[in-house]
């Protein structure tokens, strides 16, 4: 059965003059206006029993009541799969994402997804945009990403990415020894030739910004924190590129596989090996959705990455 929502709250003064769909936002800040848009035009959210139109102005003083059901937002099958639930409440859910797994079906993933098994594990959420998903990790990717389990939270957590208060860092392994740390501040858009990939892109880009410090330096390779203060598909990815130091393996962005002068046979081979990018979502911080409170996870870098992190440092010290 979809879960019902009944609400009613009186317009105050203060808002009269404004757009209905102006006015409701500020009297049910829970929702986003685009949901309470569609109630509006459905007649689930009504003015003195009546229905209006979004745009119709209000006086005032007037009562305002929402009696809605929550309906199914995709027809994505549930699939028991192994996402790596990391903490679960009432709200939400944060995951430890594997390697491999994609997070939402498109065009040539139509199953096994997170979707299909966020959906196994609560099928509520087959009542939430995206399956509450918020937002994304490539599918080569590791680490941490929070879901909304209410509408609720799914509004509260949307704010506070727009309002770029949700904390994302990342760790990643890059060509190059670094010197230090930095911000890339580089506008990022859809490469104008090759549609698969985002690129720096000057005019009519979005704004994109990467903060960078290096944790270890190595011979030709640098161990680097990365935190977004936005959040554009391959962020990182494409302005540690720009900057010259792309990830290890990034089949996308780092061009043909380059191995150092001199490089050991093991240092070799691990390159070789290491298909993904090596990039992972080490820790999440944010403002609970029903407590307000600050809120933070935090996930052990993967095998794979370790293992990698590893022969880089041991060869340094081979070397020296």
């Amino acid at each position: 059965m979809p879960d019902t929502i009944a609400l009613s709250a009186v317009i105050p003064d203060e808002l009269a003059g404004q757009r209905l769909d102006q006015a409701v936002a500020h009297l049910f800040p829970d929702y986003s206006r685009s949901r309470l848009q569609s109630w509006i035009k459905s007649g689930e959210l009504t003015v003195n029993g009546a229905t209006l139109r979004p745009k119709d102005k209000i006086m005032g003083g007037e009562t305002v009541s929402i009696g809605a059901e929550l309906q199914d937002e995709g027809r994505w099958e549930p699939q028991q799969i192994d996402f790596g639930l990391f903490y679960e409440d009432e709200q939400l859910l944060v995951l430890d994402k594997p390697v491999g797994l994609v997070v939402h079906p498109a065009a040539g993933h139509a199953d096994g997804t997170l979707v299909n098994a966020l959906l196994e594990h609560c099928p509520a959420l087959a009542q939430l945009p995206r399956a509450g998903i918020v937002h994304r990790l490539d599918k080569d990717t590791s680490g941490l990403m929070v879901v909304a389990k209410t509408l609720e939270a799914h509004t509260s957590l949307v704010k506070q990415l727009q309002a770029r208060e949700v904390h994302r860092e990342y760790e990643a392994l890059v060509y190059g020894a670094m010197t230090g740390g930095g911000k890339v501040d580089a506008p990022m858009g859809r490469h104008p030739q090759q549609r698969k990939k985002m690129a720096v892109v000057r005019a009519g880009g979005k704004d994109a910004v990467t903060h960078y410090r290096m944790i270890a330096r190595y011979a030709h390779f640098s161990h680097v924190r990365c935190l977004l203060e936005t959040g554009r598909t391959h962020q990182i990815r494409v302005h540690m590129a720009h900057i010259k130091h792309p990830l290890i393996g990034d089949q996308l962005y780092a061009g043909r596989l380059r191995q150092p002068k001199g490089a050991s046979e093991l240092l070799s081979e691990t390159l070789r090996t290491f298909r993904r990018q090596a990039l992972h979502a080490r820790r999440l911080e944010l403002l609970h959705p029903a407590s307000g409170e600050l809120v933070s996870w935090e996930s052990e870098l993967p095998a794979d990455f370790q293992r990698l992190r590893d022969v880089l440092a041991a060869e340094d010290k081979a070397g020296g």
